[in-house]
């Protein structure tokens, strides 16, 4: 009875994990099959270079990191609201995606191909930002604001090395978050500019 083969995905789930612990230059052959305790030659089995290796890895992660989670979104009870919250969640703050998300970051800073499959990614979440400020707010720009912030959070937080006295780093983004979502700007008469709506009962509410 011949040997078995590894199976295709296998290679591909050690090659996301290389990615994930040691970035695209971890993700070499030799290093694969090792860690499988294979030889190399079941790769070409699957694969005609690391290249298609490298290009399944990228349509694993957009797949479960966009195409999965906006599916597992759209089965949950919440508001939009809800929804992206639970995105973002499943997105970047698990053990999976997070790490995998932030090293294809770093890999699409000297990839053309991988910066343009970010662009495309990022512009869906983007979308799903959109969508859910928009049941917030009515103006476009705030709309576009907001859904940057709420990006920027969401990636920025985890290259940020500050503390926060008195609160944990994730105290301080839900009260971010709640900030988004709760205080919605509004412009004044002749400047036009957004400005803060001040917390608590309005000044005609008290006189």
């Amino acid at each position: 009875m011949g040997s078995l083969r590894t199976p295709r995905g296998m290679w591909v789930e050690e090659g996301l994990r290389a990615l994930a612990t040691g970035g695209v230059d971890a993700v070499r052959v030799d290093a694969l099959a090792k860690a499988l305790g294979v030889t190399r030659g079941g790769f070409y089995g699957y694969f005609a270079s690391r290249d298609a290796l490298l290009s399944e890895m990228l349509d694993v992660w957009e797949r479960e990191s966009v195409d999965d989670v906006l599916d597992r979104i759209e089965h949950e009870r919440g508001d939009a609201l809800d929804k992206v919250r639970l995105a973002g969640q499943l997105t970047f703050s698990g053990d999976r995606l997070l790490p995998i998300d932030l090293a294809v970051r770093d890999w699409a800073r000297r990839d053309r191909t991988v910066a343009d499959r970010l662009r495309r990614v990022d512009n869906r979440r983007m979308q799903l930002l959109r969508d859910a400020f928009s049941t917030l707010c009515a103006d476009p720009d705030e709309v576009e604001a907001r859904s940057l912030l709420a990006f920027c959070m969401a990636i920025g937080s985890h290259f940020l090395a500050a503390d926060h006295p008195g609160r944990t780093r994730a105290q301080v983004r839900a009260l971010a978050g709640d900030f988004l979502v709760d205080r919605p700007l509004v412009r004044t008469p002749r400047t036009d500019k957004p400005v803060a709506r001040a917390a608590g009962p309005s000044a005609d509410s008290r006189s």
